[in-house]
Parts: C-alpha cells; structure tokens; sequence
C-alpha cells in the first residue's frame, strides 16, 4: 500500500486516481495519522426483492381494531373496554 501526504494527495490528486484505477490502495496521512484510504470502486452487488424467506399471512394487512390503534397511536385510555 503506497502512502502519501495530505500535501501529496491535493498536488497529485489525477495521478494517484490513475493508480488507484489500476487496483492500487493509497494511503493519505496527515503527519503519522492516517486520514483517508483511497481504493479502487467496485458496483455493490444487486440483490433481488424478496429476498427474506417466508410469507405474511392475509390477516397482516387488515385494519387494526381500534383499541389497538388508539394504543399505537399513544390513546390510551386510563379505563380498559370490555
């Protein structure tokens, strides 16, 4: 891994873009202290919808009764229903 300066990376910026193109990894520093890692791009990997395993029952999207939906929503009454 090649290792340059902040100084370094601002005056030679294309150059080390070249390079890095090239599947190399340059390590900017400030002084002793690493601050940037310059690497090659590369496409994230697409993933297809639905992917989780497994189905959601019917029942799922049916309206919530309503002392359910008053409790989601923070309506909650001091007094239960029966």
């Amino acid at each position: 891994m090649r290792v340059v300066t902040v100084r370094e990376a601002r005056a030679h910026l294309s150059r080390l873009l070249e390079e890095v193109r090239r599947g190399e990894t340059i390590l900017i520093v400030r002084g002793r202290t690493p601050v940037a890692r310059l690497v090659p791009y590369e496409e994230p990997e697409r993933r297809p919808l639905g992917f989780v395993p497994g189905r959601l029952e019917e029942c799922f999207f049916e309206p919530l009764p309503e002392e359910e939906l008053a409790a989601w929503e923070g309506n909650i009454s001091s007094t239960p229903t029966s």
